[in-house]
C-alpha cells in the first residue's frame, strides 16, 4: 500500500525524523511552519486538497500526519494567545480540512495535558488537568481534533527530544562545556522519548489508519519505556558522552522555579498502544545511547 502523507511542521525535530524515516513508496509533504501555518485556513485547505489530489493521481492513500506545535513551554505563560493559535486554532482546522477530503489525521500532543499529581502511569482515559499554558492549549488541541467529526487520532507522548530541535538532551551537552557542575530536578518523572523511534510508532499507525485498520481508541500513549527524572536523565547523558555524571547535583523543583509550573509525575502508560497491536517503543536509555552515537 502506497501512503501520501502531509507532515505539518515539517521542519522541527519530529517532522524531521518523519522525513527520514519514511518508506521508499511513501509521498512525504513536510512543508515548515513557514511554508504552512496550521492557523490560516486558506493555506491548510489547499495543503490538504493538494494532498487528496497527489494521493488519488498516485492511486496512494492521504494521512496527515500533524507536527506541528507551540512547545515553548514558559514562553506560553506569557504567549498564551500564540500558543492557542498554533496548538487549538491549527488542528481544529486540520481537522475541518481533513474531514472536507476524507483523509485520516494523526495528531500529537503530549503529557503536560495531565496534572502530574498521580503514582501510577496516565491512562488514555484518565481525567485531565494541565497545571500550565502550554498543557491547557494542547488539551483543547486535542478536543478540538476529537470533536471534528474527522477520522482522527491523538497520540500523547512525553520529554521528546531528536536532531536539529531545541530540547534537553542538546541543553545538557552544552551545559556540560560551560559548567563545572550544575543542579537539575530531580521530583519530576516522566518518559524520555526520543523523535526517531516515535516517528517510527507513527509510520505504523498511519499504516494501519490507511489500510481501514486504525484502532477502535481514538487516544493513545506512545513513550519510550521505563522511567527517570530529569536528573536522572541528565546523569545518563553525562555518561553517555564520557563526562563524570557525579557534576550534576539533584535539586527540587522549588529550588528551580520556571514560569511555567511542571508536573511532578507525568509517566504516561503505553498499554493502549500494546493493546492497538502496535510495538511497543524501546527503553528510553537504549534509545539515548543510539541518539548520542549515531
Amino acid at each position: 500500500m502506497r501512503l501520501a502523507v502531509l507532515v505539518p511542521g515539517g521542519s522541527g525535530q519530529l517532522g524531521r525524523d518523519l522525513v527520514n524515516s519514511a518508506g521508499p513508496e511513501t509521498d512525504v509533504l513536510a512543508p515548515s511552519s513557514a511554508d504552512l501555518d496550521v492557523t490560516a485556513t486558506g493555506q491548510v485547505i489547499s495543503a490538504v486538497g493538494e494532498l487528496a489530489e497527489r494521493a488519488a493521481a498516485a492511486g496512494a492513500v492521504p494521512v496527515v500526519i500533524n507536527a506541528a506545535a507551540y512547545t515553548a513551554v514558559d514562553a506560553a505563560e506569557s504567549d498564551e494567545a500564540r500558543a492557542f493559535a498554533v496548538n487549538v486554532d491549527g488542528p481544529r482546522v486540520l481537522a475541518a480540512a481533513c474531514t472536507s477530503r476524507r483523509v485520516p489525521l494523526i495528531h500529537v500532543s503530549t503529557d503536560y495535558v495531565f496534572p502530574g499529581d498521580g503514582d501510577r502511569p496516565y491512562e488514555v482515559d484518565d481525567a485531565l488537568g494541565p497545571k500550565n499554558a502550554y498543557g491547557r492549549t494542547k488539551a483543547a488541541g486535542e478536543d478540538a481534533v476529537l470533536g471534528s467529526g474527522a477520522s482522527a487520532w491523538v497520540v500523547r507522548t512525553s520529554w521528546v527530544y531528536g536532531k536539529g530541535g531545541s530540547n534537553f538532551v542538546e541543553t545538557m551537552r552544552r551545559l556540560e562545556s560551560e559548567r563545572d557542575e550544575l543542579s537539575v530536578v530531580d521530583d519530576q518523572v516522566g518518559a524520555p522519548t526520543w523523535s526517531a523511534d516515535l516517528a517510527r510508532g507513527l509510520w505504523e499507525l498511519a499504516e494501519l489508519v490507511a489500510s481501514d485498520r486504525g484502532p477502535a481508541g481514538k487516544v493513545l500513549h506512545c513513550t519510550g519505556a521505563g522511567e527517570t527524572s530529569w536528573y536522572g536523565f541528565a546523569r545518563a547523558i553525562f555518561e553517555e558522552i564520557g563526562a563524570d555524571p557525579t557534576r550534576v547535583k539533584p535539586c527540587t523543583t522549588e529550588e528551580f522555579p520556571r514560569p511555567a509550573a511542571r508536573p511532578a509525575y507525568s509517566l504516561l502508560s503505553n498499554a493502549s498502544w500494546r493493546d492497538a497491536g502496535l510495538t511497543p517503543l524501546r527503553d528510553w536509555r537504549a534509545a539515548l545511547n543510539s541518539y548520542l552515537h549515531a
